[in-house]
């Protein structure tokens, strides 16, 4: 049975949708609508973690996402390095660390390098989690989860797969937040959800601010969490 930690929110997925349909309401190229849309992490991040969110997942870029045009993936990618460039002096104030969800084989060297040596230069912090899923899909996790262990001897437990997943070591996610009035996972960490709630709105991401942060958190926690059981009477 689920205890009173259950209802504790320690884990916030972000589908962050709309940057597109933003830019283009205003008459701009979907590269502004990006821009803007990276602007808007940092007031969520700032909202979630000071109430007291432990692990915030943000979804960047999936393995889908390279079907894009060219010069919208540079762009993504430049803002991506970017926004690192310029959160990296908050994750060490505020001792929180960077993972990288995904494969970064393809990305360029560059900015592989700059996530790695953030990940290993932050690794030590525990107060706080900042995972974004960069080149990520999550059929491809579950897959690499298994053949990292085809050569283990037994059965494959449930255990065993998570600790193959990149999230190793971190919570379940408890909520999903999706942006742009869009109602699908979009392969947005299937394991990690399986007992998520999920939060759908039609503000775009760019306008995604704090305000609507915690309006996402304040209707998780109006929510009961049965787990699969049912609601004590």
């Amino acid at each position: 049975m689920p205890s009173s930690e259950d209802k504790k929110l320690r884990h916030v997925g972000f589908i962050m949708d709309g940057n597109g349909r933003w830019a283009k309401r205003r008459n701009k190229p979907r590269t502004f609508g990006h821009k803007k849309g990276a602007d808007a992490i940092i007031g969520v991040l700032e909202e979630c973690f000071d109430s007291g969110v432990e692990v915030v997942s943000l979804y960047a870029f999936s393995t889908e996402n390279w079907s894009r045009p060219k010069e919208e993936i540079d762009a993504i990618f430049d803002l991506l390095s970017t926004f690192l460039k310029k959160y990296s002096k908050k994750l060490f104030e505020k001792k929180s660390r960077l993972l990288i969800s995904g494969d970064l084989t393809p990305i360029s060297k560059t900015l592989r390098e700059r996530c790695e040596k953030l990940m290993a230069d932050t690794a030590h912090f525990t107060e706080h989690v900042l995972n974004i899923a960069l080149n990520y899909g999550s059929r491809n996790e579950i897959v690499r989860a298994v053949n990292l262990l085809k050569d283990k001897q037994g059965e494959i437990s449930e255990e065993d797969i998570s600790n193959n997943l990149y999230t190793k070591g971190l919570p379940d996610i408890d909520l999903v937040v999706r942006t742009s009035g869009e109602k699908r996972l979009s392969n947005f960490f299937l394991w990690q959800c399986a007992y998520a709630e999920f939060y759908f709105t039609d503000v775009l991401w760019p306008d995604f601010n704090k305000e609507e942060t915690k309006k996402a958190l304040d209707w998780f926690y109006g929510r009961k969490r049965r787990f699969g059981g049912i609601e004590n009477a």
